[in-house]
This record gives C-alpha cells, structure tokens and sequence, in this order.
C-alpha cells in the first residue's frame, strides 16, 4: 500500500471550485485528490528526472568536447548581418 498523508492548504477558491467541477465531471470526485497529485507529480517532474539521470550517471566522467569545423559552403557573416540590418530597417 503506498505512503498517504492527509494535508491542508489554502488556495484559491475559484480555482478550487473549478478544478473540482473538472475532476468530478470527468472521473468522479473521489479521483480529486488523485489529480492533486498528478499536478503535484508534473510540477516535481523535472527535478525527478535530474536525479534518476544523475544516478545512472554517478560513476561515469562526462567529457565535452568542441571542436571547431568548417562551413561546407563559403560564408561571409558581415554580409549576412548587412542584409539582416537592412531587411529590419
């Protein structure tokens, strides 16, 4: 069985409301505190994934490495910034 805790917060009423309105159309009231926590898992979401990467990562050295390449085509950047300041003006 997983973890629960029972929490109170303070929060916009009309907010409340409509997401109650929401949930309970769509899949019941008792799947309200289930969409808290889908909202709650998408907010943490990125902060989960640095940490399970950091994990699979922990004893692996991460080299970056640039190196410089030349253009297939011959370019001239003064001319392509020229062209650029006289379409904007």
């Amino acid at each position: 069985m997983e973890r629960k805790i029972k929490t109170s917060i303070m929060i916009n009423r009309d907010l409340w409301e409509d997401l109650r309105s929401r949930v309970g159309g769509k899949r019941g009231l008792k799947a309200l505190s289930r969409a808290v926590e889908e909202a709650i898992e998408d907010e943490t979401a990125d902060a989960l994934l640095v940490e399970a990467l950091s994990a699979m990562l922990w004893d692996k050295e991460i080299q970056l490495e640039v190196s410089p390449v030349k253009p297939r085509m011959p370019t001239d950047a003064s001319k392509a910034i020229r062209e650029m300041r006289e379409g904007s003006a």
